[in-house]
């Protein structure tokens, strides 16, 4: 019977650390945030309680799953009263969405000429060395 029980805390323990990983990644999503915002769980003292909650996927062994960092710096803004309130105004959600936009376009770039120097210094090298 305790076996039985300890695989069903098991089960129950990976079943909510999947549901509480979508969720923060959810948190990357403006657009998300401003339909929370719309409907009011920003208002709602035990949902502000669960983000404050949250904030230990920003610890090294929870946050190398996610797959949207951003959502970290999103959850670390949701601490703030003044920020969640903001988020109901649709301006707000399409200027953070434009701002990731910007931030990823310049970090792609940003990563192809390193990418790019990277293999000419390699080529030269492999010339040189022959």
């Amino acid at each position: 019977a305790a076996a039985v029980a300890m695989e069903t805390d098991d089960a129950g323990n990976r079943l909510r650390f999947q549901l509480e990983l979508e969720f923060v990644q959810c948190l990357a999503n403006p657009n998300y945030l401003n339909f929370l915002a719309q409907r009011g769980y920003f208002k709602d003292k035990a949902f502000v309680n669960y983000l404050k909650y949250l904030l230990y996927w920003k610890e090294p062994e929870y946050a190398k799953y996610l797959k949207y960092p951003q959502c970290l710096h999103m959850l670390e803004l949701l601490q703030y009263e003044h920020f969640r309130k903001e988020l109901v105004n649709a301006q707000c959600a399409k200027f953070i969405d434009e701002q990731q936009i910007l931030h990823w376009q310049h970090y792609s770039r940003k990563r192809m000429r390193l990418q790019q120097a990277l293999a000419e210094q390699q080529q030269q090298n492999n010339t040189s060395g022959k």
